[in-house]
């Protein structure tokens, strides 16, 4: 099957037509290409000295608020309440911590400059978000992705202190599901996410799932917890 070439034209070929998940190669990263990407499941990954490349895979790893797994010793971490939690107070250093963290079995990262800023224009523009642990001063774990409708795209988390990305993603979780935000889609596999309540399910399911999510308003603009985050790890 072909890998597909964009051009200027502001179109994607049909996910049907991905080949493992790779769909298309190069285009641009205008806010207005990722978030028509992001709206028919087709994201951007690549890596160094490569061009920029279209994916969409066949299956996809999904959850919803409701899945999320806090295992015993997650629940023990997160009631002693190690870390202050913030959404939108660090994007840049969230992406910066996330691109230079080593990742098992890969060498570099895909969180290349031009992807940091195309992502940076992305939370300028309300549509990106990064979730935050602090100790003291210190940003020591965090995640981001782009909110629309009432699906989340993930995009990646670091963790420099025991716990913490595990704990800042469990309460992006319990709020993302307090704004009607219910749909969380991991991309591909990895057995961190599976522990945390993600699966596996078809394209067309994830598709026809996302379809229903954005028929939701988008919650577009800088975020900041409104849940109360004291009884929530009391209540975990």
């Amino acid at each position: 099957m072909p890998v597909f070439r964009l051009d200027k034209r502001l179109v994607f070929p049909s996910v049907e037509l991905a080949e493992d998940g790779l769909l298309a190669v190069g285009g641009d990263l205008t806010p207005q290409r990722l978030l028509l990407g992001y709206s028919q499941g087709i994201f951007p990954w690549y890596g160094p000295k490569l061009p920029i490349l279209w994916h969409s895979p066949d299956p996809r790893m999904v959850m919803t608020t409701r899945d999320l797994v806090i295992n015993r010793s997650l629940r023990k971490a997160i009631r002693r309440r190690p870390y202050r939690l913030t959404i939108d107070t660090a994007f840049t250093e969230v992406l910066a911590a996330c691109a230079e963290t080593p990742r098992p079995g890969q060498d570099g990262t895909w969180l290349v400059p031009d992807m940091l800023a195309a992502y940076g224009r992305l939370h300028e523009l309300g549509f990106a978000h990064s979730f935050e642990a602090w100790q003291g001063d210190r940003l020591v774990g965090g995640l981001y992705g782009v909110s629309l409708g009432a699906c989340f795209f993930g995009e990646s988390m670091f963790a420099h202190a025991p716990d913490a990305s595990k704990i800042a993603f469990a309460a992006s979780v319990a709020q993302l599901d307090a704004w009607g935000i219910t749909l969380i889609d991991c991309q591909v596999h990895t057995e961190h996410l599976e522990r945390l309540g993600a699966y596996e399910i078809p394209r067309r399911e994830f598709l026809a799932r996302l379809a229903r999510a954005l028929d939701e308003p988008t919650r577009r603009g800088r975020w900041a917890f409104d849940l109360d985050l004291e009884a929530w790890a009391a209540a975990v």
